[in-house]
C-alpha cells in the first residue's frame, strides 16, 4: 500500500471539491483549479477528507496512487494558502523590473530578457540601493509556479567561482577557489 496515497487528503474550511468522474476540482478563496486523474485510481469525499483508491496492484497504478494523491493536495494548499517564491539576482549590474505580466531582466548579457508571465502568477520586482534586486513569484498553482521559477532560473544559473546568477533567497551555493597563485 502506497504510504502517501492511503493518507486521506483534509479538506479546509472555504475549500469545496468536485469530483466527477476522472475529473478532480477544487476551489477556494485564491481559485479554482482541476485536474484529470487516471482512470484506475477513484476519489470520493468522505467526512471532510479526500480519499484515494485504486482499483488493481499494478506497479503503474501503485506508483499514480501516490502521485495523484501529493498533487491533490497541493490544489488545496494553493487555492487555501497559496504558494511564495522569492528570488534574488547576485551580479553587478543586474536589474529586475515587473510590468504588469512582462518581467524585464538585465542579467549581464548584451540584450534585456523580457518574459511574459502566466496570468494565473503575480510577479513583482523590487530593487533597493545596496541590495541584490528580488523578484517575487506568487499563485495558487505549484506546479505553474515551480515551471516559471526554474525558467527564470535557468536565464542565468549561478556559477561557483563567483557566486553570480538567478537565486533563491537564502540559497547557499557552495564555491570553488579560483586559480591558485603561480610562484
Amino acid at each position: 500500500m502506497s504510504r502517501i496515497g492511503k493518507n486521506p487528503v483534509t479538506i479546509p474550511s472555504g475549500v469545496t471539491i468536485d469530483v466527477s468522474e476522472n475529473t478532480i476540482k477544487v476551489k477556494g478563496t485564491r481559485g479554482e483549479l482541476s485536474r484529470t486523474i487516471d482512470p484506475r485510481i477513484t476519489a470520493k469525499v468522505e467526512d471532510g477528507k479526500l480519499i484515494f483508491e485504486r482499483t488493481n496492484e499494478e506497479k503503474q497504478t501503485r506508483a499514480m496512487h501516490g502521485l495523484y494523491r501529493s498533487l491533490v493536495q497541493n490544489m488545496v494548499e494553493g487555492v487555501s494558502n497559496g504558494y511564495k517564491t522569492h528570488l534574488e539576482l547576485v551580479g553587478v549590474g543586474y536589474k529586475a523590473e515587473a510590468k504588469g505580466q512582462i518581467l524585464e531582466l538585465n542579467l549581464g548579457y548584451s540584450h534585456a530578457i523580457f518574459l511574459q508571465v502566466p496570468k494565473e502568477i503575480a510577479v513583482s520586482a523590487e530593487m533597493l540601493k545596496g541590495q541584490n534586486p528580488k523578484v517575487t513569484l506568487e499563485s495558487s498553482d505549484k506546479e505553474l509556479l515551480g515551471h516559471i521559477t526554474a525558467k527564470i532560473r535557468s536565464l542565468r544559473k549561478v556559477e561557483p567561482y563567483k557566486g553570480k546568477g538567478v537565486r533563491f533567497v537564502g540559497e547557499q551555493v557552495r564555491r570553488k577557489a579560483g586559480k591558485s597563485a603561480g610562484k
